[in-house]
């Protein structure tokens, strides 16, 4: 079966190659894989990555093609990449007969609902998220502008022609179900969400003595960094010689500036960047991760990648409710605190929580456990081939 997986996120960038890349490759053993992605011009001009790129694409026997991406004056070049992007993916499915268009998220599948208009094939709208809501709720965009609403008038579009929607957590799913116009619809969808590369993020031999707590990746925007420093000091009242070890690459002045608000002591924190193949690593020096999330509405269909990643190197977390489906995920499993808000006693019973699941034997052996059930790849391939083989049958 021949499939056009259309992504606006390029190859040549990390989350391409690690949310993109990573599943096709596998799904390329069993499918015929065509790849259309846009790619920006400064990724291109690193002969060295696209040169390594072309030899993985190769010895996975994909076909990609790419378009340059294009950013300046965004809603024109927007809709100037749509078109590119819709007569490139036309010449692709009639050339190559393709019978399936799988669409990652909003721009691609403006391209995708018009192929299936006018050539039939099967589209599999891969949502990711509440697209236009998180612009809203990231303040770019107001609910009352044109651009929200004609956003919001193509996701109708999506959801009621695709053929498979797939969302990355049961909340995002549930919400869908509240609008009015899904009513009485049969829509048929997945739960996939951004699965980790359990091969790296994975438990190591690494002597913990003193307790350390994590916090990895960004502390502004969505998430509420004050509320971390809070819980911190409560495990500093628990335990006075607690580390707080920080991974972080570009909010540094943010992080040195929000703990300086606090009375909490620099030498009990550590603050420092690290590339990726580094960070299981330091993962695995922790004893619990901590991050609190904006429980937005957008956030209802988000899957926080760094959850899987935690759970991999058999790590427990902290976090808070109506964020996806982490609450479902490690209260369940009893490999994590969820709180309820981010008041001081909300945040102060969980962190007590939290240190006694810290201290259970089998800890480390849930995590993992419910990293394999819940974010590894082949877990991810095997639900999209599922997809894909449902699509098939179907005449």
């Amino acid at each position: 079966m021949k499939v056009l997986y259309i992504s606006y996120d390029g190859l040549l960038e990390p989350l391409g190659q690690s949310q993109v890349l990573s599943y096709q490759e596998k799904l390329a053993k069993e499918y015929d894989i065509h790849i259309l992605s846009f790619e920006k011009r400064d990724d291109l001009k690193d002969k060295h990555s696209l040169n390594d790129l072309n030899i993985r694409i190769l010895e996975a026997s994909i076909n990609w093609h790419y378009l340059k991406y294009h950013k300046r004056f965004s809603i024109f070049a927007t809709a100037y990449d749509v078109l590119r992007g819709f007569i490139v993916s036309f010449w692709i499915c009639y050339k190559y007969k393709i019978q399936i268009v799988h669409a990652r998220s909003y721009v691609p599948s403006l391209i995708a609902i018009y192929l299936k208009k006018l050539i039939k094939v099967k589209f599999i709208f891969d949502m990711r998220g509440f697209w236009a809501d998180e612009k809203v709720d990231g303040g770019e965009w107001s609910r009352e502008s044109s651009i929200y609403k004609l956003t919001k008038s193509f996701e109708k579009k999506f959801l009621l022609g695709a053929d498979h929607i797939v969302s990355l957590t049961h909340a995002g799913i549930a919400q869908i179900l509240k609008f009015d116009y899904i009513k009485n619809k049969d829509l048929q969808f997945s739960v996939i969400p951004t699965c980790a590369d359990l091969s790296l993020f994975k438990k190591m031999s690494i002597q913990k003595d003193i307790l350390t707590i994590g916090y990895v990746g960004s502390a502004g925007l969505w998430y509420n960094f004050p509320a971390t420093l809070k819980a911190f000091s409560y495990l500093l009242a628990l335990e006075p010689r607690t580390k707080f070890l920080i991974i972080n690459r570009n909010e540094h002045d943010f992080i040195k500036n929000s703990i300086d608000s606090t009375n909490l002591p620099w030498e009990n924190i550590s603050l420092t960047s690290a590339a990726l193949n580094e960070i299981p690593e330091y993962m695995n020096r922790m004893h619990a991760g901590i991050f609190f999330i904006n429980p937005l509405f957008s956030k209802q269909a988000s899957a926080p990648t760094k959850l899987g990643e935690f759970l991999g190197c058999g790590i427990p977390c902290l976090s808070n409710d109506n964020v996806g489906d982490m609450e479902l995920i490690l209260e369940k499993s009893n490999t994590g605190v969820v709180i309820k808000d981010f008041s001081d006693k909300e945040i102060q019973s969980g962190v007590h929580r939290l240190h006694s699941l810290i201290l259970e034997n089998n800890i480390s052996n849930r995590c993992i456990n419910t990293a394999e059930k819940h974010f590894s790849l082949q877990t991810g391939v095997s639900l999209y081939s599922k997809i894909y083989k449902i699509l098939e049958s179907i005449q």
